[in-house]
């Protein structure tokens, strides 16, 4: 029996704490996804199926401040391009979905970013 690989185990942990997690109307879903060279984050709102806000490190006004998207500095940018998006469209309280990854690193430096713009988990 092969061993499960590290992105099976994520994308198991990601399935069992998205059974509790949901995002509504009132309090829409903060979704992030990383990737090697990359981090991306979305704001959802599963009842209605739709996305509200989403930003990333391949987003042509962040690129050019981000450079390498793939380290702490570019997600807490990306965080802060999240929060004022949020904002500006009236959302204040998420529920934050880290997507099976460890809150660590650059899940938390995402996660800092967007609070300090004000978004409230």
């Amino acid at each position: 029996m092969a061993k499960a690989s590290r992105n099976d185990r994520r994308l198991k942990r990601h399935e069992r704490v998205r059974r509790e997690l949901s995002g509504t109307p009132e309090r829409p879903r903060l979704c992030v996804f990383r990737s090697n060279n990359n981090i991306s984050v979305q704001i959802i709102d599963d009842v209605n199926q739709c996305t509200l806000a989403a930003a990333s490190s391949l987003d042509k006004e962040l690129k050019q401040a981000i450079g390498d998207g793939g380290n702490k500095k570019a997600a807490k940018i990306v965080g802060k391009a999240i929060g004022k998006r949020a904002l500006e469209k009236g959302i204040e309280t998420v529920s934050f979905d880290r997507g099976g990854f460890l809150y660590h690193g650059r899940v938390k430096e995402l996660a800092d970013g967007a609070r300090e713009e004000g978004l409230k988990f």
